[in-house]
């Protein structure tokens, strides 16, 4: 094995360099994974916009102990090619990774909310990721690929648990009717999420016409165009009444709000999508209406990631909707900017090897 590899290096707003740097040794704990790919999300392009914020390039992440130039990407999938003999994972095993990394000791680790680890960090968001040919990596953060299960449908299951584990929070039982909140990825992935928990009711709201159609095509039972009468046009969807839950999956401005007064009286509201700007909510009518609103966050790896590559094995319908054929290292600038600029409506995914 060479002891150099390529990597992108996150140096600040608009500045990823692809450069060669040494190939990482697997700590205690870990393996080192050969990356096959690696997914762009949201979170990346708005460090590559406006950061760094997330990135710890200028200040030392308190948990991770990184500070400087980081490889992002922290959706990837690849192979194992070095193990300690005692790993439970061997050589040559094809795995996806969780990329949050937790302690498994503090009180909400002990709570199995592992997400909410007070030392919890993120590899491609707080210290080096899967922008590489090679990343160390937490043996516990990763799960074998199902048999069958190609690497570009299962680039996916990182943002996949993480809408799962959304789906999770809703805390829909059996014959509620849920709304979810736009149809982007993560509305689709929690609309999967949704689909796999139980049996509900789902309507899918979105104003792109295209991802409305591509909600059916996941299993919607109802699609609605956003407009000036949505609240009448789901009241009448659902013959006159309001849904028990409903996800806010767009994070665009007013949502959350609209999300509130659309759901019945002692319903529950989850808010997904992250907004830019501070939102307005109505706590009178809240108060009053007895609303519970509540939130979602990454994903809990030992439960979500399992499921997220259940999902993608046996229904490929959802890989071949948002797997876009992977590009190479060089390329990433260019798919950040379009990501920014809202041009993707797919899943980007980097072959580090691709030329």
């Amino acid at each position: 094995m060479p002891s150099t590899m390529q990597a992108a290096l996150y140096h600040g707003p608009r500045d990823i360099r692809i450069e060669r740097v040494a190939i990482p040794e697997p700590a205690a704990g870990e393996v080192l994974v050969k990356v096959w790919r690696s997914g762009i999300c949201g979170t990346d392009a708005g460090e590559w916009v406006a950061g760094p914020t997330v990135f710890p390039v200028h200040q030392r992440h308190p948990h991770s102990g990184h500070l400087g130039p980081i490889i992002p990407g922290h959706e990837f999938v690849g192979e194992v090619v070095d193990a300690h003999p005692r790993s439970p994972l061997r050589s040559g095993t094809l795995v996806a990774s969780g990329a949050g990394v937790w302690c498994g000791q503090c009180r909400r680790c002990r709570q199995g909310r592992t997400n909410k680890c007070v030392r919890y960090r993120t590899l491609g968001l707080n210290t080096h990721g899967g922008m590489a040919e090679f990343v160390a990596v937490p043996t516990a953060t990763l799960r074998a690929l199902p048999p069958g299960l190609g690497v570009d449908h299962a680039a996916l299951a990182q943002p996949l648990a993480v809408g799962i584990h959304a789906a999770r929070r809703a805390g829909a039982v059996a014959g509620d009717r849920v709304v979810v909140i736009g149809a982007g990825a993560i509305g689709s992935f929690v609309l999967a999420g949704l689909r796999h928990l139980g049996d509900f009711h789902t309507t899918v709201v979105d104003i792109d016409p295209a991802r409305l159609t591509r909600a059916r095509r996941l299993g919607a039972d109802i699609t609605l165009t956003a407009s000036p009468s949505l609240a009448d046009d789901i009241s009448a969807a659902l013959h006159g009444t309001r849904p028990e839950v409903v996800i806010e999956a767009s994070g665009a401005p007013g949502q959350l709000a609209l999300a509130l007064e659309l759901v019945t009286d002692g319903g529950r509201v989850e808010a997904v999508g992250i907004p830019k700007r501070k939102p307005e909510i109505d706590l009178h009518s809240m108060i009053f209406r007895e609303i519970t609103l509540q939130t979602t966050l990454a994903h809990v790896c030992d439960t979500d990631l399992p499921a997220a590559l259940q999902i993608l094995a046996e229904n490929p319908v959802l890989g071949e909707e948002f797997a876009e054929p992977p590009v190479g290292l060089e390329r990433l600038g260019d798919c950040l900017d379009r990501l920014a600029a809202g041009q993707v409506d797919g899943k980007v995914l980097i072959d580090p090897r691709a030329v």
